[in-house]
């Protein structure tokens, strides 16, 4: 059984890890050991060293990571956008997926937005194409505004699109 995770803020050391895991947990065929890949409707990369880093270096938020067992485990990237925070580049490392480890770093990212920031409510964009990924976010209070936004085509620091219908939505929770 794993341990509970450690959260920590990201440093610049982290980012060659962070790199390989968000890429492991979207990409390729590493990342259908778990049910977070977007690899049957996005090719190429999720993210690279420099994106990672500039998130990691940015004066707006932190990327939080979680370690279990001593090893890099899950991340997610938040922002203090003023009133509210965003949520994004969340990835748990493929092996560890399905076991709670997802819902306690998007607890934690919650608590902190609220705690830290004072922010009122959590935004997130998500591919309206992940049917199962927005299902899991609204049981865990998150609600889906209907609110579109278009996928970065012809940008390919964002991946190589398999389908030419892909966009995010805007979903956002209440941080009571």
């Amino acid at each position: 059984m794993p341990e509970n995770p450690v959260f920590r803020t990201a440093t610049p050391a982290d980012v060659p890890d962070l790199v390989a895991l968000i890429e492991s947990a979207y990409r390729g065929e590493a990342s259908r050991a778990g049910w977070t890949t977007e690899a049957d409707i996005l090719g190429g990369q999720r993210t690279d060293a420099d994106m990672v880093a500039a998130m990691v270096n940015g004066t707006s938020g932190r990327m939080l990571v979680a370690e279990q067992d001593g090893v890099l485990a899950a991340c997610c990237q938040l922002e203090n956008r003023g009133g509210h925070a965003y949520f994004g580049t969340f990835a748990v490392d493929p092996g560890r997926q399905g076991g709670g480890l997802g819902k306690q770093v998007l607890t934690e990212a919650e608590r902190l937005a609220r705690d830290e920031w004072g922010a009122a409510e959590m935004h997130m964009t998500v591919i309206t194409a992940r049917e199962e990924l927005i299902a899991w976010y609204v049981r865990r209070g998150y609600v889906r505004t209907g609110e579109l936004s278009p996928f970065p085509y012809g940008d390919a620091r964002f991946g190589l699109p398999r389908r030419d219908d892909l966009q995010f939505e805007l979903l956002t929770k209440k941080l009571h």
